[in-house]
């Protein structure tokens, strides 16, 4: 994930609330966007006839459309085996590593049925397993995302002896992660909610409740109520939570990823907790828009910088989604149709087509959007997007430390691809639930 700094010494002298001028706010805007993404070029859907080589009036692929993906992939993934070729041997994660690309073919075994991808899922995830950190636990950047992802290979391939072995050894870290051992935080990419995540992928692929999760769901509450109580800020918000003492917003680090969490359903004991603690906390970081309708990578900040999955409107629109299924409070699903409309114009980022800070994982907020509204407008967006990620490396745009992985690379945007022929099934990768 690209590392962003919101110590008060980064921060720009002039404040948001000093730009009273409607004219500079637009300048401004139009100056940051050009930095950090390329012009969408793409005109915005119009209605359905501008979409029917798409997709039909159910959201259903056309087979021309559909094949041009499909021919695509295959493409991209011959590149993408070359290239991990020269992949540090030794990177397990799924975030950057082995276990990322077991994770690809896991789901395009899923979408085409075919063995030759569970094989080599296989391949990929017993690397993983032979260089596990031995130090995080989280699902992205630790070991519970190899052996989770082992478990579900092993239990594809009918083999449970040896995907109970990998479900045991994921419980082993159970209690350390209850406890908190180490400092471990609470946001997805190293701390307790990214442990919670490999529980869930449990429990989904093997359709039964195989580790409970409310006991990491407490442990995340009683931390954030804790951080709330000791920086005095429970009248503004119930919980609050850090990753290396700065107080981040967006999906990978922050509240809206772990708020994401502690509303779906059944995973808090109580709904009044839910009601009392969550929704409030909730309505804090609602707070912390900003007009363009994007959000700040950490409270306080003031620079309208980052339209990425990791930092910014494209993680935040899930949490808004699901306050919106779990609330109905209108004005949750109206932010996240604004955060629609921040992607459309700022997510073809200058970094890349990946997932964690790319054109593809910023897709997957169309999809979230779609999903909900069923408006043909977001499926139509993600398309676009789709298009822009098939003509992969032809906008000069940059290439990423890890060129094939997961979430920085090449196997993020073919995962996002390939879950673009079941638009209504798709779900964002070791995140959503």
């Amino acid at each position: 994930m690209a590392a962003v700094s919101c110590s008060q010494t980064d921060r720009p002298a002039i404040r948001r609330e000093e730009f009273n001028s409607a004219a500079l706010q637009h300048r401004s805007l139009q100056n940051m966007s050009e930095q950090r993404a390329l012009k969408n070029p793409y005109p915005d859907y119009s209605g359905p006839g501008c979409a029917q080589d798409l997709f039909d009036m159910q959201g259903k692929l056309t087979q021309h459309f559909a094949s041009c993906i499909s021919s695509k992939i295959s493409e991209l993934l011959a590149i993408m085996e070359n290239g991990l070729k020269n992949a540090d041997p030794r990177d397990c994660t799924g975030y950057t590593g082995w276990a990322g690309i077991a994770l690809l073919y896991l789901h395009l075994h899923s979408i085409f049925g075919d063995f030759s991808f569970l094989q080599k899922a296989l391949d990929y995830v017993s690397r993983s397993l032979r260089s596990l950190t031995q130090r995080w636990v989280t699902f992205l950047c630790g070991d519970a995302g190899p052996l989770a992802v082992a478990a579900v290979v092993y239990h594809r391939l009918q083999k449970p002896h040896e995907a109970e072995e990998c479900v045991n050894r994921l419980l082993h870290l159970h209690q350390s992660v209850v406890q908190g051992k180490g400092r471990l935080p609470d946001e997805l990419l190293y701390g307790r909610v990214g442990y919670l995540y490999s529980l869930i992928f449990i429990n989904q692929q093997f359709q039964q409740e195989k580790i409970p999760i409310q006991q990491i769901c407490d442990a995340v509450l009683a931390s954030g109520q804790n951080l709330s109580q000791r920086n005095k800020i429970q009248e503004q918000t119930p919980l609050m939570f850090e990753w290396y003492q700065e107080e981040y917003v967006g999906a990978a680090h922050g509240l809206s990823g772990i708020y994401y969490y502690l509303m779906q359903p059944g995973f808090v004991v109580g709904e009044d907790r839910v009601y009392h603690l969550v929704k409030p906390s909730v309505n804090y970081v609602c707070q912390l828009k900003f007009q363009s309708g994007n959000y700040p990578p950490c409270v306080g900040d003031s620079r309208d910088l980052l339209v990425h999955w990791c930092h910014g409107s494209p993680g935040v629109i899930y949490m808004l989604i699901q306050a919106f299924k779990v609330f109905g409070v209108r004005q949750y699903l109206e932010d996240a149709l604004h955060c629609g409309e921040v992607i459309w114009q700022r997510g073809l980022l200058k970094k890349g087509y990946g997932l964690c800070h790319g054109a593809a994982g910023n897709a997957y907020g169309f999809l979230a959007l779609y999903k909900i509204t069923q408006d043909p407008k977001h499926l139509y967006r993600a398309c676009m997007f789709a298009d822009w990620c098939m003509n992969y490396g032809k906008h000069g745009c940059r290439t990423p430390d890890t060129p094939f992985s997961l979430f920085e690379g090449m196997a993020g945007t073919i995962y996002f691809l390939a879950d673009l022929l079941q638009p209504t099934k798709a779900k964002f990768p070791a995140f959503e639930v």
